[in-house]
């Protein structure tokens, strides 16, 4: 009998674990996979792949009228998955558990970027999932490599923190977060665990630090990023950096990601700079779970100064198993919950 039960635990371990760990996966589509030859098909086939609890979408276009969401879970459905989900702009969710509660937290304007919520139950646990795409202009790390971060023109490299900083506030970043902060705290007062994927179009104040100012084009600069700064004051948690502390060995670069399917020039926005950096992320903040594992999604190699550039470090990674969709690299976390 003991023989028996500890094959039976080996067994549950190898499908996934306890029937209580969640898997989250954020995702940069990169405008619904239209710009890869069978993208669309390619997104439903890693999604039935890895079977995700959670999907949090960044380039969500919702092209000539058609609700990608409803579109997504119909052609999951036909793959024999069901998920619950809801017409969203910019940003889109799916669970494989019905969802209580849905809302708008930072509505699509202008390309400004969005976020939006879901609420559900996983085990008697109440959760609430994240997805944000945040303001993609004034991207002030481009500045840092001699672009302009909203025309991505050639311009002098700021000297100064301060020169960068005030360039990222014009951005819309900040209000986008400091809304999402008010909702997450409806969430701690109501016992809801808060995870937040997205893509973020900036950098992680841990990235750019002391170790790292002469790395990848930084230029001589370590910058206090400032959302993910005000997350971590929040006590948000960075699954990425909880298990890989030192962004030397571990960048965990998510774009450009090196399709090997696009032209380089369609990848990069800077031919003669090293843009690579960490923008997609999952955040969590609760009491009772733990990220017990997180990987980068995507293509081993990634995109510097308009060169396929192998994989450098050795970093888990979930790797293709076809046609990749996307220029960015995902993120993919496991979660325990008490």
């Amino acid at each position: 009998m003991k023989k028996t039960l500890l094959t039976l635990c080996f067994l549950l371990a190898a499908l996934g674990g306890r029937s209580a760990d969640i898997t989250v996966l954020q995702w940069n589509i990169w405008q619904e996979g239209t710009q890869v030859k069978g993208g669309y098909d390619a997104i439903v086939d890693e999604l039935v792949r890895l079977k995700p609890d959670f999907v949090t979408f960044s380039e969500v276009r919702n092209y000539h009228g058609v609700d990608f969401i409803a579109k997504l879970r119909a052609s999951l459905a036909e793959r024999g998955l069901t998920y619950y989900g809801f017409r969203t702009d910019d940003t889109g969710l799916l669970s494989r558990h019905p969802i209580t509660d849905s809302v708008t937290v930072f509505p699509l304007h202008n390309d400004h970027g969005s976020i939006y919520r879901l609420r559900t139950e996983v085990n008697g646990r109440k959760i609430a999932v994240y997805t944000s795409h945040l303001d993609y202009l004034d991207d002030a790390y481009y500045n840092v490599r001699g672009y302009d971060g909203s025309t991505w023109r050639e311009i002098p490299v700021p000297t100064t923190v301060a020169e960068v900083l005030e360039r990222n506030d014009r951005s819309r970043r900040d209000e986008a977060i400091a809304m999402f902060l008010t909702f997450a705290a409806d969430d701690q007062r109501e016992g809801y665990i808060s995870i937040l994927g997205g893509d973020f179009n900036e950098p992680s104040y841990i990235d750019w630090c002391d170790a790292t100012r002469d790395l990848y084009d930084h230029n001589g600069l370590a910058v206090p990023w400032p959302q993910t700064l005000r997350l971590a004051q929040e006590g948000f948690i960075d699954c990425w950096r909880a298990l890989y502390p030192n962004p030397v060995t571990h960048p965990g670069f998510t774009f450009p990601a090196d399709n090997p399917d696009v032209p380089v020039e369609k990848l990069s926005w800077t031919p003669k700079a090293d843009e690579r950096d960490r923008i997609d992320y999952l955040f969590y903040r609760g009491e009772g779970i733990r990220v017990t594992d997180c990987r980068l999604f995507g293509p081993a190699g990634t995109i510097g100064t308009y060169k396929r550039l192998p994989a450098e470090w050795d970093e888990p990674i979930i790797l293709p198993q076809g046609t990749w969709p996307t220029d960015h690299k995902g993120v993919w976390a496991r979660f325990e919950l008490d």
